[in-house]
């Protein structure tokens, strides 16, 4: 649900306190820029539906691809990280230099064919390969917003030895125009989201368009191509107001919100990350252009991506995949925010699954591999303590954590609220004060240092739940139980408005049914009703509770 439908729904449903707000949660991942107009998020949810449809044969599917739709891969949110991964190979002779095979169909192969007589392999003359994992799209139009100008000013800041390249680049939309910035794909070889869009319509896809008006041919086979292509090219066309499809993607891209941040500032971890130097590639600020032929929405705009957008020689960590001006040795450096929520990491999906704290450390430890210049900063954190060790993961953590989802599901919901053995939930932090290395910081929205009615109006806002009043008093149940309303089992709704606590089958009684019902669903159970005691866990405790006060209840 978008920022600006919660917001309505909350002024709407439910019983404020008398205080103002302060401001407003930050968008959830996936979701549009807040101050987008009227016309511009409605291009932004037209542009929605064209990422995440499937594309058929008949509408210029292939006839080789990667994936059908843009939304498969950048799924984790829609528009962000995705995990799944893609294939580039070329050819390094013995003196060196990298060929990419362009004759055979380098340097991507499409791991998918509209059929099998299509199909395309990585040729037997390469000798390198390379996996590549799909990077966000989150806030790509800020992204581009930067100036080039910015961007060049800040590497020309960066100590030598640390110094980053910038790609230089042309756009498909006026390839006679002066070079930019690249700032998108691992070799920030592309500088415009629109010229992303092109490409990645085209490779991705199989999708021929405006700039690209012609198909890949299976392992550079023109002949195949021609019995393999049904559809004539380019394949994408306006459609009834006059955008391609091309254009309908970059707008979603091109409006989609940051990754939240929580807390927003103040956490030590980003103090131990600055003073160790991850800072210098990882750029934490950054403020977009004032471009007039940018929407407004997107200009003189202040961003914290954590990325310079520039290529960094990562020594034998690198790919060997050159692409334009960058080098084998050479990737650009991913902004990390949303890392949160991102699994794998690394360009080539080599940190996967396990704990976030344990792929953090394992990429940390990468960028210390022969000739990387991250070495000085991976030997910086392994000499640090433990606890600034913590520290610093632990606002890693914070960059893609959304404001009072204390349990990472992506969701604000009744479990925010009162929290489990393993979260902490609103409830138990009203009325605390908090710094924001304290775990209770994720409901401290406005960063006021105390957990207090602004911050539970602007936790309403957010919730995703259904709002209840079973006393029927004006007043939503979680602000009663906030005012003092009892709430012994920690299910969101007053004691006062139980009648018969574990009376699954609303028959007054306490008996059979309610056995049988906790024992379907034993285990882990959030938000179930079998969970008499609200820990999350239908378990003995629960069952002990029904045998306890067996029979009639009142």
């Amino acid at each position: 649900m978008f920022n600006n439908q919660r917001t309505l729904r909350a002024l709407c449903l439910i019983g404020f306190s008398s205080t103002a707000l302060a401001t407003s949660p930050q968008e959830r991942p996936g979701e549009p820029l807040a101050t987008l107009t009227a016309d511009l998020l409605s291009r932004f949810e037209i542009g929605k539906i064209a990422f995440n449809e499937d594309l058929t044969i008949e509408g210029g599917l292939g006839p080789i691809f990667n994936q059908t739709s843009c939304g498969s891969c950048h799924n984790n949110p829609i528009g962000g990280a995705g995990s799944q991964t893609v294939t580039r190979f070329g050819f390094i002779g013995k003196k060196g230099g990298f060929d990419p095979l362009a004759e055979l169909g380098g340097s991507l192969r499409q791991a998918e064919a509209i059929n099998d007589d299509c199909a395309e392999f990585v040729p037997p003359e390469a000798n390198v390969t390379s996996l590549r994992v799909t990077n966000s799209a989150l806030a790509f139009g800020l992204v581009e917003a930067i100036s080039d100008a910015d961007l060049l000013a800040n590497r020309d800041s960066q100590p030598e030895t640390l110094r980053g390249h910038a790609h230089m680049v042309s756009n498909f939309e006026d390839p006679t125009d002066e070079l930019h910035v690249g700032r998108f794909g691992w070799k920030a070889q592309v500088a415009s989201v629109l010229t992303f869009s092109s490409d990645a319509s085209q490779n991705e896809m199989g999708l021929s368009n405006r700039f690209l008006p012609f198909d890949n041919a299976p392992n550079g086979d023109e002949e195949l191509l021609a019995n393999c292509d049904t559809v004539a090219d380019p394949e994408d066309g306006p459609d009834a107001d006059g955008y391609d499809f091309i254009d309908r993607v970059t707008d979603f891209q091109r409006f989609l919100a940051p990754p939240s941040q929580t807390p927003q500032m103040g956490m030590q971890g980003e103090t131990v990350f600055i003073n160790i130097g991850c800072a210098v590639c990882h750029t934490p600020t950054f403020t977009t252009g004032n471009d007039p032929e940018t929407e407004s929405v997107l200009r003189n705009v202040s961003i914290q991506p954590y990325g310079d957008f520039l290529l960094h020689d990562m020594g034998i960590a690198g790919d060997g995949i050159v692409q334009g001006e960058a080098n084998g040795q050479q990737l650009k450096t991913p902004p990390l925010w949303g890392v949160a929520y991102r699994d794998p990491l690394w360009h080539d999906a080599r940190f996967s699954a396990g704990t976030f704290d344990s792929r953090i450390r394992d990429a940390i430890a990468e960028h210390g591999v022969f000739g990387s210049q991250g070495e000085p900063s991976a030997e910086a954190f392994a000499a640090l303590g433990v606890d600034d060790q913590n520290a610093l993961i632990s606002f890693l953590g914070s960059l893609g954590q959304v404001e009072f989802d204390s349990d990472s599901d992506g969701d604000v919901e009744r479990n925010d609220f009162h929290g489990y053995s393993d979260t902490i939930g609103f409830h138990p932090c009203f009325g605390t004060t908090v710094t924001p290395d304290d775990p209770c910081a994720i409901h401290d929205v406005d960063q006021d240092g105390d957990i207090d009615l602004d911050d539970f109006d602007m936790f309403l806002i957010a919730y995703d739940d259904e709002f209840a009043d079973c006393n029927e008093n004006g007043t939503n149940d979680l602000l009663d139980i906030l005012l003092g309303e009892t709430d012994d089992d920690n299910n969101g709704v007053p004691d006062s408005c139980q009648t018969c606590l574990g009376d699954l089958d609303g028959d007054g009684n306490l008996g059979v049914s309610e056995i049988l019902t906790m024992i379907d669903a034993w285990g882990p159970c959030m938000n179930c009703a079998s969970d008499i005691n609200g820990d999350g866990e239908v378990d003995v405790t629960d069952l002990l509770f029904i045998v306890g006060n067996w029979g009639p209840c009142s």
